[in-house]
């Protein structure tokens, strides 16, 4: 993801290019990108920030697997875009919702990803961490408590088999199953007794999985809260962090505070990363995000920026990269991978835009030609020409005849 400049600092060439693309009402705009390309540093990891990658899967495009059943994987693609995030001082969070787990992604194709990163993180000596969960299970049926503890149980002594951390994933079973929240502190309790390393926990929100709806056993978030932190305290040396995306920094900012010293908060808020990661000056979020797959080298030098303590650098980096993010993560919300993988296509870091489970169609033209303008604007293009002739080959599937203009 980009290549090392001779000054360690972005580096920049020239040549702009302009593009049609389409708008509201059927009209066209003739887009001139606004940023030259650019090259980023890498230097290992960050010093003052944990910062994990969720990472997508790349699609076996000449697979003769049916896309509408899950399709296939490109499994060399899929471990080179690790290896880049790894090169850039992430962490990877492996088999998670950005890997369209649970929406195209089988557990037993998660497991076979969780070995294959494994065995490679080992070689690096980089972080990951895969995500354990009820997923196996078969959909649309209610389990007893037992049932999903044992569930977890066999996924989570999986996960530490390959050598990975655990992510505890929130489970669509035990949100389909639990009558209280006394059901949730009897099954992640039993889970986090038999865990032989402190995990991650998982708490995602409805706009994310709408069947995670009332998770932690209440319809309401300062209740679930309440539940989840009182879980949290008691198995504090079991737990080494939470990531929490319910997009809602107050929230978040609140349940940090009442976090043990020693359990960690992972933002997965993609709309308000930049001011909860940089922190309120006595406390602040390490990171767990989806966008980070996208904005991969501007994140990896805002982050250094705050190493560095240079907070206007980060912010100025950061900030841009907001608008990109809820564009990609509007509603409805879990279908945000279609736009992780197209930036990825767009950046040349796959060779075509092709989805397991055939989410590339998930979203519209329209969606798209603004993603491409904000992800130029952003600065998040490494390639802005490859990226204009990229986006016009999506252009003229669509029925738009237009040329890209140097």
């Amino acid at each position: 993801m980009g290549h090392c400049s001779e000054s360690g600092s972005i580096k920049e060439e020239a040549a702009l290019t302009t593009i049609l693309l389409p708008k509201q009402g059927r009209s066209l705009e003739a887009y001139t990108l606004v940023h030259p390309a650019s090259t980023y540093p890498t230097e290992g990891a960050f010093r003052t920030r944990t910062a994990y990658s969720a990472a997508h899967v790349v699609a076996d495009a000449q697979s003769e697997a049916h896309p509408i059943l899950g399709g296939a994987i490109d499994w060399d693609a899929t471990l080179a875009y690790r290896k880049a995030l790894w090169k850039l001082g992430f962490g990877v969070a492996e088999a998670m919702d950005t890997a369209q787990r649970g929406m195209g992604l089988t557990y037993e194709m998660a497991k076979e990803l969780i070995s294959i990163s494994a065995e490679e993180a080992k070689k690096e000596k980089a972080l990951l961490a895969s995500g354990a969960g009820t997923d196996h299970l078969p959909a649309d049926s209610t389990y007893t408590m037992s049932e999903i503890k044992q569930a977890y149980e066999e996924q989570c002594t999986f996960v530490e088999g390959t050598g990975s951390r655990i992510i505890l994933m929130a489970s669509r079973a035990l949100a389909a199953s639990a009558r209280s929240a006394a059901d949730y502190k009897d099954v992640y309790g039993h889970v986090l007794d038999g865990v032989q390393k402190p995990v991650i926990l998982h708490w995602l929100g409805p706009m994310f999985d709408p069947k995670l709806t009332g998770y932690w056993g209440s319809e309401t978030i300062s209740r679930a809260m309440d539940d989840c932190l009182a879980l949290i305290h008691q198995y504090e040396g079991k737990i080494d962090g939470i990531k929490i995306s319910l997009l809602d920094k107050d929230k978040e900012i609140e349940m940090r505070a009442k976090l043990p010293a020693s359990v960690r908060m992972y933002t997965g808020d993609d709309f308000n990363y930049p001011e909860l990661i940089q922190g309120d000056g006595e406390q602040y979020s390490h990171a767990l995000l989806g966008i980070f797959d996208a904005i991969a080298p501007a994140a990896s030098e805002a982050l250094r920026a705050l190493d560095a303590e240079d907070k206007d650098q980060y912010r100025e980096i950061f900030d841009k990269t907001v608008p990109l993010a809820r564009h990609i993560f509007e509603t409805p919300t879990y279908a945000y991978k279609t736009g992780i993988v197209f930036l990825a296509y767009l950046n040349g870091y796959q060779s075509h835009f092709r989805m397991i489970g055939g989410a590339e169609g998930a979203r519209s033209v329209l969606h798209l030609s603004e993603l491409f303008r904000l992800a130029d604007q952003a600065g998040v293009l490494v390639d802005p020409a490859l990226a204009a002739e990229r986006m016009q080959l999506v252009l003229k599937l669509a029925g738009i005849e237009q040329k890209v203009m140097s």
